[in-house]
């Protein structure tokens, strides 16, 4: 009975961390998209600074997933009305490889010793050292490709196992690029279902 408690209590917290992130980032959207309505800058002017907004893009994504612990998911909202400016596919691409290299922070955490990535206090922990075992790379990928579970975890477990860098780096960028040209091609007709800004 305790022990189902526990899990509603695990799954009530996932539901709120996740709720809480997507609050953020739309939040981050609106904001971004009321300063441009604010200041009267049109979309046409911002088309003409397209590889200095891929240049953000990665550098933004490249400085959220370097952090570990922290959630990643934040920039999405900038990603999305980055996407529905420049070239979603661009977007999604600058924003996978600034991912991966910020990704490698975790990576290398987990490859100087168990010890100082203190892995063995993240709840699950060996569930996923079993499934990173049997999958290998198609784990990464999948970790990496889906929305919800934070993807530290796995670079902090792929390090410690000392899997090689490339096979780390390849499925986290797959992984990486699939989920993020989907949220580049359909998060903003999701976010313009939203009612606009009242100013």
């Amino acid at each position: 009975m305790a022990m189902g408690r526990l899990k509603k209590k695990r799954w009530l917290k996932m539901a709120l961390y996740v709720a809480i992130l997507v609050g953020v980032s739309i939040g981050l959207w609106y904001l971004f998209d009321g300063l441009c309505q604010h200041f009267g800058i049109s979309d046409k002017t911002l088309e003409r600074f397209a590889s200095t907004g891929y240049l953000v893009v990665f550098a933004i994504s490249l400085a959220f997933n370097a952090l570990i612990g922290v959630p990643v998911y934040i920039h999405i909202g900038i990603m999305v009305k980055a996407a529905e400016l420049w070239n979603p596919v661009l977007v999604a691409l600058a924003a996978s490889v600034g991912g991966v290299l910020g990704e490698m922070s975790g990576y290398y955490a987990g490859y100087l010793g168990k010890r100082i990535a203190q892995l063995e206090n993240i709840p699950g922990y060996q569930r996923l050292v079993g499934w990173m075992n049997k999958h290998g790379p198609w784990g990464i990928f999948l970790i990496s490709a889906q929305p919800i579970l934070p993807f530290d975890v796995a670079g902090l477990l792929a390090g410690a196992s000392k899997m090689p860098l490339w096979k780390f780096l390849l499925p986290c960028w797959a992984g990486r690029f699939l989920k993020y040209l989907l949220v580049c091609y359909f998060g903003g007709a999701v976010l313009h279902l939203l009612p606009p800004l009242p100013f």
